[in-house]
Order: structure tokens, then sequence, then C-alpha cells
């Protein structure tokens, strides 16, 4: 199969490193895509599509994989022209860990390599209305509420230098905000809550199983609502996570659904795969078996 790989030369760290000495053994076998700025790889991607690559990987993060993805939806049958691999060099690789793919580039090229195809399910976002309406692909998770606000938060240079921990200093900054109530729908049943949580997949942040019943190739969605997102809720879920890599039963209501809409105040965000989207309101729904990914 025609491999197209697409990386960002400006990616930093010992990963990045590694990345650059398999860049001069892996380009006989494959062809590379550099971005140059954001938004990029998704272009990239829908333009090897349409060169004919058949297999068409993203180096880099979960980021990075998010624009992919979004490249192959934006060509007609896009998901059935192409399947998808990661190179993972991001922060956290939360799509990498689930599928078991090796977090060193050159285990990683080799499993990659070996070309094991599996079907998962393809879950997407659609906010708007009308020709306004605009949909959005993610692979792993996606969130509204908190965990929107606290992405937007993110002080990127600190990323730079402290990785994940960015993320939780955004978190508290977020915590200390007014919260907006968020209404969840899925036709039969609604509840309120103040940080809501979807996963296509079992883990969230790398290492948590939030949605320990999830399955990438069920045909639904695990959403996990918080009704308050405080300090209390902080400390109730904080150290069963830290200890167990669990929620307790009791923090959360717990929902499981091909489809559903999330309703809050306009200033309430989304997020899918650690990438910032729109305001509310949003419809999520998944594609069954839509999506072909390249695993070990």
């Amino acid at each position: 199969m025609r491999t197209c790989v697409i990386f960002n030369p400006a990616a930093k760290g010992q990963k990045a490193e590694r990345f650059g000495t398999l860049l001069d053994l892996i380009s006989s076998e494959c062809s590379l895509k550099q971005t140059a700025s954001p938004g990029d790889a998704r272009k990239l991607a829908s333009d090897a599509v349409r060169e004919g690559f058949e297999s068409i990987i993203a180096a880099g993060g979960d980021g990075t994989l998010n624009e992919v993805l979004n490249g192959l939806g934006d060509v007609p049958d896009g998901f059935k022209l192409a399947r998808i691999g990661v190179l993972p060099l991001g922060t956290v690789n939360v799509f990498a860990r689930e599928l078991g793919i090796p977090t060193k580039p050159e285990a990683a090229w080799a499993a990659l390599r070996r070309g094991n195809e599996r079907l998962i399910d393809l879950p997407h976002v659609e906010s708007g209305a009308g020709d306004n309406c605009k949909r959005t692909y993610f692979a792993q998770l996606a969130g509204a509420g908190l965990d929107a606000r606290a992405i937007e938060l993110v002080d990127w240079s600190l990323k730079k230098k402290v990785g994940p921990f960015a993320y939780i200093a955004a978190g508290f900054k977020a915590l200390g905000e007014k919260q907006a109530s968020i209404l969840v729908s899925d036709g039969t049943r609604s509840v309120t809550g103040e940080l809501v949580l979807v996963g296509n997949g079992r883990l969230y942040g790398g290492e948590f199983h939030l949605f320990p019943n999830a399955s990438l190739s069920d045909g639904k969605l695990d959403v996990c609502v918080f009704p308050k997102a405080d300090w209390h809720t902080l400390l109730k879920c904080g150290f069963p996570l830290l200890l167990t890599g669990k929620l307790p039963a009791s923090a959360v209501i717990r929902m499981s659904t091909a489809s559903f809409t999330l309703v809050g105040r306009n200033t309430a965000r989304f997020e899918v795969d650690g990438e910032l989207g729109c305001n509310l309101p949003a419809r999520f729904g998944v594609q069954p078996s839509a999506l072909r990914v390249i695993c070990p």
C-alpha cells in the first residue's frame, strides 16, 4: 500500500528528535509531507487521499491526528479510500495508547509497517444549522463545560516546558470560574451537569479509565456527566483517579448512546481530541465501523 506520513518539522522534545532520526530511515518506504502552520495537516491529508495514498500516518499528538482524520473526511468516501495510522509524538497521545501503539517512534513505525487493520467506530459532532452546519470528526474523546474551558485557558508556552501539567494548571484556573449548566439528552433521557465527557474508547488523559465499559466498535458513545464541576467534586474524584485510574460511581451519571445533544448557554464550548471546538448547542453521533485504523 502507498503510505504517506504527515509530520510537523517544528516539533520539539526527545520523541521529536528520535523521529527526526527515523525520517531518514523511512523516507525510502513512504512519502513525507511536512506541515508549516496549524491546519496544514488537514489539507495535506485530503490531498494525500486524492493522490491515491492508502495509508496516511499522523506523526504528532492527538491534535495532529484530529486534523488528519478530518482531512480524510473532507474527501468523498475518504474513510473508505484510506486508512489512518499514528506515530505518537505528542504530549499525551490518548488514541495511540488506546490502540496499544508503542510510544517509541522506532517501535511504533515497526507496528505500522506490519499493517494490521482494524475497523472502529467514527464519532462526529455537528454545530450550527442549515448552511452554517459544521461537522467535525474525532477519534477518541470529546468534552464540554469545564473540560473545554480548561483547554481554552492552556498556556501553550507553559505546555512546551511542562507538558501535561499545563492542562492541570488550566483546569485549576477554570475551576475558579462560574460553571455553565449543560443539558444532555439522547431523546429518551435528559440529565444536566457542569462537565460532560464523551468517550469512544476507555481512556481519558492517557492513563485514566473514565469510560470502563466503552468499546471502539460497539456503535455507541459513552457519556460521563458530572452534575457539579467544583472543588468538592475534584476532591471526591481526584484521589480515586490517582490511585485506581477510575471514578467513584456515585460522582457521575453515565449514558451509552448512538446520538445525543448538548445544550448550554452560548458561552459554553466543546472540545474534540483536545482541540477546542465551537459553542454549544451541538449534536453528537457515531458511524459504526467506519474508520480503518492501523494498529498492533
